[in-house]
C-alpha cells in the first residue's frame, strides 16, 4: 500500500519535472549577456522572476525524485 503511493509519487513529480524542465528558457536565451543585457532590471533580479523560481522548483523537485528512486530501489515496503 505505501510503495504504491509512494510510486504514484514519484510519477507525478516525473511528470512535473518534464513540465518544469520544458517550460524553462533554453541556455542561449542568456547570450544577451554579451552586449551587456544583463545589466537590465530582469539580469539583476533573476532570482525574483518567473525563470528563476523554475529553476529553484526543477531543483527542488530533482533532489525528491533522487531520493524517492533510492528509497523505491533500496526499500521492501
Amino acid at each position: 500500500m505505501v510503495r504504491t503511493i509512494v510510486t504514484v509519487v514519484f510519477i507525478l513529480i516525473c511528470l512535473a519535472l518534464t513540465v518544469i524542465i520544458l517550460m524553462q528558457e533554453g541556455k542561449s536565451a542568456g547570450l544577451g549577456a554579451i552586449s551587456g543585457a544583463a545589466d537590465t532590471y530582469w539580469g539583476k533580479n533573476k532570482g525574483r522572476s518567473m525563470e528563476g523560481m523554475l529553476v529553484k522548483l526543477t531543483r527542488a523537485l530533482v533532489v525528491l525524485f533522487m531520493v524517492i528512486a533510492a528509497v523505491l530501489n533500496i526499500g521492501r515496503f
